[in-house]
């Protein structure tokens, strides 16, 4: 028997709300989607009223698994507001709204984008940041989830933040393109980082670090390689998620980057009926702090 990762879609770079993107996720053929909670400018909330229960069910109709909840509206907070303040109190109210609906949701991972005033910018940045991230996590592992920060972090500092966080639930999600719009190496940040990426990667690709509408693999992004370079660390993920901008309504490049990414997941497939069984060291290894 082999195994290999699943193919998802993330919801906010679909035309539509929540359950257009589980049709499109149906439609295309992929097994998966991410979802964003929402919030001013990026659409509904995902935890209002009824919404929930019918995205579960729709889900369970079409056969689609939910992946993940991104709490992407803390880009426009601020992630590392100061201690004490409304900033902060709104920051920890999101979180616990995005770990309660992944759970709600059947999900097994949530996410923290850094980015924009989310951004961590100096050592006082990255402290804040890894302590709101360290609650979160224990918030996350009371639950069953996992929680992950989306960032921009050059390697030295992605691994200090994941030995200041010093939390077993902690991952860090890697994205294929951010690193190449921030000026980084994605294979120097997988050398060093691997064993703390989270079992769910971001698939998307760009020209001199602008995502455009290049298909997947014909950019600078160097995603073939950023796979196998996880795969040769023994680093298969449960699922390959799709995150180029397909909001204009451009199916055809959505199929064409849905049948692209299947063909890397395919090609990272290995013997075994789950990743818990892959590797001498599971996916999920009790984090330990980086020296």
């Amino acid at each position: 028997m082999t195994w290999s990762p699943i193919v998802g879609l993330a919801a906010w770079r679909l035309p539509g709300d929540h359950f257009d993107a589980v049709g499109l996720t149906r439609r295309t053929g992929t097994e998966g989607l991410q979802l964003d909670l929402g919030g001013p400018g990026r659409g509904p909330w995902l935890d209002a009223a009824g919404t929930v229960d019918r995205l579960r069910e729709d889900c369970a109709r079409h056969g689609v698994k939910p992946l993940a909840v991104a709490a992407n509206t803390l880009n426009d907070i601020g992630l590392h507001a100061p201690e004490g303040s409304q900033g902060a109190l709104r920051t920890r109210r999101v979180l616990m709204r995005v770990l309660d609906t992944a759970l709600a949701l059947g999900a097994p991972l949530a996410f923290v984008p850094s980015f924009r005033r989310s951004a961590v910018n100096d050592l006082q940045d990255l402290r804040r940041t890894a302590a709101v991230l360290a609650w979160a996590t224990r918030e996350a592992e009371a639950r069953g989830l996992l929680l992950a920060s989306e960032n921009a972090l050059e390697p030295r500092l992605a691994r200090a933040l994941v030995g200041e966080v010093s939390e077993p639930s902690f991952r860090l999600l890697l994205d294929t393109y951010n690193p190449r719009a921030a000026g980084l190496d994605v294979l120097e940040l997988i050398e060093a980082t691997h064993a703390w990426i989270a079992p769910q990667v971001h698939l998307k690709d760009g020209v001199n670090g602008v995502v455009s509408q290049e298909l997947l693999g014909e950019g600078d992004g160097r995603v073939g390689e950023a796979l196998a370079a996880l795969l040769a660390k023994g680093r298969v993920p449960d699922a390959l998620i799709l995150e180029n901008d397909y909001r204009d309504g451009d199916m055809r490049r959505l199929v064409l980057d849905v049948e692209r990414a299947r063909a890397h997941a395919v090609g990272m497939e290995t013997p075994g009926a789950s990743q818990e069984e892959l590797n001498c060291q599971p996916f999920h290894p009790r984090t330990k702090r980086p020296r």
